[in-house]
């Protein structure tokens, strides 16, 4: 039954922008789930809800592991956008992109959070990454390549 439940509140929260525990409380009630607003704050809790920016100025209620998994995927398709070549030189991974695209990433890069990139320096089609080791960059070479020829 809570799993279920669990399963209708990211349902409701993704179809309706639901402000309140007490909407999201009245929204299960009426699909037929007996709980109260002390239920629903643990559920809320459980599924690590967070209130994120809504129409109108107002807030409604979001799963951010899916947000996060939608951003991880906006990384992504940047990378293989903008990706042109790549190079390196000991532990400096030069990366050339589309004209006017070495910023964005170098931005996606960091977003990634790759725990061999210490940072990444963007001029205009060239991004400059320093690795923590010479087999980290042979790491992070690989895994791009797999990112951009998928």
């Amino acid at each position: 039954m809570k799993r279920r439940r669990l399963e209708k509140i990211i349902e409701l929260i993704e179809k309706y922008d639901i402000e309140t525990q007490e909407e999201l409380a009245d929204r299960l009630l009426s699909e037929g789930f007996q709980v109260t607003q002390a239920t629903v704050s643990r559920d809320i809790r459980e599924l690590k809800l967070s209130k994120v920016p809504a129409l109108g100025g107002r807030q409604k209620y979001a799963l951010l592991n899916h947000q996060e998994h939608q951003m991880a995927e906006k990384y992504v398709n940047i990378l293989r956008q903008a990706f042109v070549s790549m190079d390196s030189a000991q532990n400096l991974l030069v990366i050339k992109t589309v004209s006017g695209m070495a910023m964005a990433v170098a931005a996606a890069l960091d977003k990634i959070d790759w725990k061999e990139i210490v940072g990444c320096i963007a001029g205009d089609d060239t991004v400059m990454c320093a690795i923590r080791t010479l087999e980290d960059t042979a790491t992070v070479m690989q895994e791009l390549e797999k990112i951009v020829k998928r």
